[in-house]
């Protein structure tokens, strides 16, 4: 999925899933509990499952996610922030 993020989201992790951000436009900070890191346009990580992160976007910022159908975006559906569709 496409996504447009701004700001900082809840620090989270994936169980059962990689979390696989791809930067389209603008800049994200990808935040683990060891590191941070930046990426710009056509840059791209994977957090592996299991791994909490945080991501913090100054400026809106575009990304593709790729993720199963369904997966929370906090990896818990008690927390998950609500999805929009366009």
């Amino acid at each position: 999925m496409v996504v447009k993020v701004q700001g900082e989201f809840v620090w989270h992790k994936h169980d059962n899933t990689d979390d696989f951000f791809l930067v389209l436009d603008g800049q994200l900070e990808i935040r683990l509990r060891d590191r941070t890191l930046r990426l710009g346009p056509g840059e791209l990580f994977v957090v592996p499952r299991g791994v909490e992160h945080q991501t913090y976007a100054e400026q809106e910022a575009s990304l593709l996610l790729i993720e199963p159908t369904g997966t929370p975006n906090t990896g818990d559906a008690r927390t998950a922030a609500p999805r929009q569709e366009l």
